[in-house]
């Protein structure tokens, strides 16, 4: 596992593979919920509701199986770690900008057997947006309780590569995307789903994105209220 670049010998994964990682799962993410880096409810609901993500991205687009993924706001580790699980191709950056939860997915990571495939990055979205390095770089984005979608898309948008796509939580009620805010971000929205909403990488983008997080906070990209 590497924690902003440094490196941590990976764990051996047993014989029993899939029955392994399962168990090991559902305990490390009963650890992430002691520690309050995840809400109440059944760990295995929390672990359906990150699969939606992978559903939503596999649909149009399997070859994000072998792609690089960022997930923003990472924390307890949803909805990574279990698609890391579920898919051996998959490479992940966990991005967080509080040291504990980071030191966390780092733990998590070589627990889970998925180390070599993982990286957890402590810092702020806006700035990791901003890296020449991690930039336009990017398969695919996740973003399972970053923030609002104003500063999800606006933080997520840029480390997008021409066709990648982001995918963000979504309520039960579905929500309105105004098309100009999409446009601004280089995106268009491509799917929208119980759970989830999908967007594309289509277009130019202001390469002033991300702004820091007060300017968000006083003019969301998407409106007031989004």
């Amino acid at each position: 596992m590497a924690a902003n670049g440094e490196t941590t010998d990976p764990c051996e994964v047993g014989d029993d593979g899939d029955e392994v990682g399962d168990r090991a799962l559902a305990g490390v993410l009963d650890r992430a919920r002691a520690l309050g880096f995840l809400g109440p409810g059944p760990i295995e609901g929390q672990i359906a509701h990150a699969r939606l993500f992978w559903e939503a991205l596999a649909a149009e687009w399997p070859e994000v199986g072998r792609g690089l993924v960022a997930d923003l706001g990472a924390g307890g580790g949803l909805p990574s770690l279990p698609l890391l699980v579920d898919q051996p191709g998959l490479r992940v950056v966990l991005v967080d900008a509080i040291q504990k939860r980071v030191s966390f997915l780092v733990w998590a990571a070589v627990e889970l057997g998925v180390a070599e495939r993982a990286e957890a990055w402590c810092g702020r979205a806006e700035t990791f947006g901003h890296d020449d390095e991690r930039r336009g770089r990017f398969d695919a984005v996740m973003a399972r309780g970053f923030g609002p979608p104003s500063s999800t898309l606006e933080c997520g948008a840029p480390l997008l590569r021409p066709g990648g796509r982001l995918v963000l939580s979504e309520p039960p009620e579905y929500r309105a995307y105004p098309a100009d805010g999409l446009a601004r971000c280089g995106l268009v929205m491509v799917d929208q789903r119980a759970g989830c909403a999908v967007f594309e990488r289509r277009g130019e983008m202001d390469p002033a994105l991300p702004r820091s997080a007060r300017l968000q906070a006083r003019q969301p990209l998407l409106g007031p209220g989004r």
